[in-house]
């Protein structure tokens, strides 16, 4: 593989991810690009063009974001959608007057209705309204996907333009943020359990009721998927997917209670004390869970079940706070 390979957001977990996998296929570290925020502020369309026209890549992964879980996204809307607003439209239009012919987008499984049927499949997008507390930063997803759409549809047939974008359920995994507050459900429960392991605390409180039920993948496999699709033959990919429904999930393929993933993350943790929950705070969707045959049918397939990816992620969170 010669080709050069920009990876937009590589210090994020699935960004890094991203590069791992590519490293892993035969990729020459010489071959992918990246940038931290410092080097390039992917909010500033300016340096973002100019950046792309002297580096010419060949595909474009998009894996940069402004992500958070709940708290976070209850706290900062106008940062959610602001942020991730202009970071898609600058890197996608500027990978287009730059030649890029292959771009991958990767969004969320929050771009989905609240109440969508379950699991939730692609033509579910836009049918119903979304989860109040993440809104923002769904509306910014469901714009990068049109987007690509767009780019697709004006460009594709004279600019050979192929702009793809990939759904993944919630993640987790290496590279992590474990935030107290602003991370994501696997995390931050992590985070609370060892805390509670190291201090001898009795007990460790859950917010919500515990009995949503939400799907988990490795961010490895994710990454795997990434690259899957991005690599694609057009002629196969567009058989599982439309003009303007060009997106496709990618997901476990089986969903857990927040009770049951609390109780693992404590046993991998080895936390010995009582779990309980807190049911005045927000649960947020009942259920989230993607249907993933699309890309079932084109031959891709997680591996990493889920015992597996927290003991891999609890090592991580160690190895992050010294241990």
């Amino acid at each position: 593989m010669h080709q050069k390979i920009y990876v937009a957001g590589h210090r994020g977990m699935v960004g890094s991810a991203i590069v791992r996998q590519l490293l892993a296929g035969g990729c020459a570290p010489e071959n992918i690009i990246t940038r931290t925020h410092a080097e390039l502020d992917l909010t500033n369309q300016a340096a973002v063009q100019a950046f792309l026209a002297s580096e010419q890549p060949s595909q474009v992964y998009l894996a940069a974001a402004k992500v958070g879980g709940i708290h976070a996204n209850n706290t900062y809307p106008a940062d959610f959608i602001y942020q991730n607003l202009m970071m898609q439209a600058n890197v996608i239009d500027a990978a287009f007057k730059n030649g890029v012919k292959k771009l991958l987008f990767l969004g969320s499984s929050c771009i989905y209705p609240r109440n969508a049927p379950q699991p939730m499949r692609e033509d579910a997008l836009l049918t119903g309204l979304l989860e109040p507390t993440n809104e923002p930063y769904a509306i910014a997803k469901i714009a990068g996907i049109k987007l690509c759409e767009s780019y697709n549809r004006q460009y594709g047939a004279s600019h050979g333009v192929d702009y793809r974008s990939v759904m993944p359920t919630n993640l987790y995994g290496p590279g992590d943020n474990y935030h107290p507050t602003n991370s994501h459900v696997i995390p931050a429960l992590i985070r609370r359990f060892h805390e509670a392991k190291v201090s001898g605390a009795p007990s460790v409180a859950i917010w919500g009721s515990g009995t949503p039920k939400r799907e988990f993948l490795y961010v490895d496999d994710m990454a795997a998927a990434s690259v899957f699709v991005m690599n694609l033959d057009k002629t196969t990919y567009d058989q599982q997917t439309s003009p303007m429904q060009s997106h496709i999930n990618v997901g476990y393929g089986s969903d857990v209670t927040i009770a049951e993933v609390a109780q693992a993350i404590s046993q991998v943790v080895g936390y010995a004390g009582h779990i309980t929950y807190d049911p005045t705070q927000p649960d947020g969707a009942p259920r989230k869970w993607m249907e993933s045959s699309r890309i079932n049918a084109l031959g891709w397939q997680a591996k990493v079940k889920l015992t597996e990816g927290l003991a891999a992620a609890y090592q991580d969170f160690k190895h992050q706070i010294g241990l």
